[in-house]
């Protein structure tokens, strides 16, 4: 094991003279965030260093704003998602240090000196990623909730962290290659391409470091419909497979023990609701749980207070409990998802797809037919999961 550690950190080791910076920058069709990302980063680059912006296929004038400005651009046919984007800019990039930047992240003045710094500093890492201040672009108070809980979570986040995060996050260009760089493939659009590549720097036995110091303005602005269609499809679903495929949970950021335990409170206050018109005792559960949640986050919810004011807490704890219940039930929908892969090989094993899956015509056909009370809803249920089955076997959604 030291041996292995060791030889990680030769590998890794660079001299200070020869450390050059490549930021890369992904965007699409985002012209206004990006001049005012792009002005942070040409006030901070250093004359060894570069800035290189890839147009992920952008419908509108977003390139010119980068060449407008003199800065390297490469222009994507077609829209990939940020994935191939930061691929497609590594793979032109220079320097031995990949610094990834979002359009809508403007780094803080003394940002790219500090990824220098570290990466002479610690040889041993591979890679560093910050977060976002808590001073977010937009002043909507659902905006200043999303970016305000990132900055908490990461700015109290384990050093030695157990994932990445591209939004300012940098790593050795060697490292980055040997890798295979984002699962450009998988990710087609924006998701967890990042936390995923943590996973395998830390898999490969790479380090990786949460900078709390290092830190960018996120300029996005966040609707309560957006938060939630990204925090399930893009969040909570891919991380929660990835999760599961992995086997490895870590107690860290989104994921540590009280977060968790925060999530199961939330859906138990939510589930004694309709319990409690059953049994009226039951329905003490809720505000019991949710005051333990409260609880639990009360350092984050006082955060929230210090920043906004008694009514952006509420607001905020509000949104923070709501965040728990979808987070909650979309992973145990993962959970589901991935346990009846189980099921679908024993089904193969023991009939072929082709004759285990029915066809719809004849399943209502025989519904309609059935003799047993209650026959119909036990076909329902029986069709359904057999073609849960054949969508695994085959590969194709239902």
């Amino acid at each position: 094991m030291i041996e292995a550690r060791e030889l990680i950190e030769r590998r890794l080791r660079t001299p200070r003279s020869e450390i050059g910076i490549s930021v890369v920058v992904p965007v699409y069709n985002n012209g206004g965030d990006l001049r005012l990302c792009l002005g942070g980063l040409r006030a901070a680059i250093a004359p060894d260093s570069e800035i290189i912006v890839v147009d992920d296929g952008s419908t509108d004038d977003t390139a010119s704003v980068a060449t407008g400005m003199g800065l390297r651009v490469v222009t994507l046919t077609r829209n990939s998602g940020p994935a191939a984007a930061r691929n497609h800019g590594a793979g032109r990039a220079r320097g031995a240090i990949l610094f990834f930047v979002d359009a809508d992240v403007v780094i803080a003045p003394g940002a790219i000196e500090r990824v220098r710094r570290f990466f002479a500093d610690h040889p041993e890492h591979a890679a560093v990623f910050g977060s976002y201040d808590a001073r977010p672009g937009c002043g909507s108070m659902v905006s200043r909730y999303r970016n305000l809980l990132h900055h908490f979570v990461h700015q109290r986040g384990n050093p030695d962290a157990s994932t990445f995060w591209a939004g300012c996050g940098a790593i050795r260009r060697s490292v980055f290659h040997e890798v295979g760089g984002f699962d450009a493939g998988r990710f087609s659009r924006a998701s967890i391409e990042d936390i995923e590549l943590g996973y395998r720097l830390r898999a490969a036995g790479y380090r990786i470091r949460l900078d709390p110091g290092l830190q960018g303005t996120h300029l996005k602005r966040w609707t309560l419909a957006s938060i939630v269609r990204t925090d399930i499809a893009r969040r909570a679903l891919p991380w929660s497979r990835l999760i599961l495929e992995s086997g490895h949970t870590p107690d860290d950021l989104n994921l540590t023990t009280g977060q968790r335990v925060s999530a199961g409170l939330v859906g138990l206050a939510a589930a004694s609701v309709p319990l409690g018109l059953l049994r009226l005792e039951l329905l003490g559960l809720t505000p019991a749980a949710l005051l333990a949640v409260a609880v639990l986050n009360r350092s984050l919810y006082a955060f929230f207070r210090r920043q906004g004011g008694n009514r952006f807490a509420v607001l905020s704890l509000a949104l923070h409990f709501l965040y728990y219940l979808y987070s909650g039930l979309t992973y145990l929908y993962a959970r589901l998802e991935y346990g009846t892969r189980g099921a679908a090989l024993a089904v193969q094993q023991v009939l072929p797809v082709r004759r285990a899956v029915r066809p719809l015509e004849h399943h209502r056909l025989q519904s309609r037919q059935s003799p047993v009370p209650g026959g119909r809803l036990i076909r329902h249920a029986r069709y359904f999961v057999l073609q849960l089955a054949k969508s695994h076997l085959t590969g194709k959604p239902l």
